[in-house]
């Protein structure tokens, strides 16, 4: 078991509507994170993750997830999956819980424009 404080989790701005805090697992196959949007994510364009797979459950809030093929509106309570290689952005304000496998790694995290 593996138990990460708050005290110890890392802070990171991605941008002015995306602050993350890192829970830093120190294992290669998966990662935590909460993340914060409050706008658009990323303010234009895509991201795409190429390797890592993203499972999102919503703590608080509401908003919408669209990739090249749809679009979910999602609010509080509702969990969302976003395959490897998969185009999308975030808009709305909320709170989410975001498990990552493998670990995210930040030089496979790409904008789109």
């Amino acid at each position: 078991m593996k138990h990460i404080t708050r005290s110890h989790a890392k802070e990171i701005n991605n941008s002015k509507t995306c602050q993350v805090i890192e829970y830093p697992f120190d294992e290669r196959d998966i990662n935590g994170s909460v993340i914060s949007v409050n706008g658009r994510y990323p303010e234009s364009g895509y991201v795409i993750n190429e390797i890592c797979k993203e499972v999102v459950y919503i703590i608080s809030g509401k908003g919408s997830l669209t990739t090249v093929k749809n679009t979910a509106e999602f609010s509080e309570g509702d969990s969302l999956y976003i395959g490897a290689g998969e185009k999308y952005f975030w808009e709305g304000n909320f709170e989410s819980y975001m498990a990552c496998t493998p670990a995210f790694y930040p030089e496979q995290h790409k904008g789109i424009a």
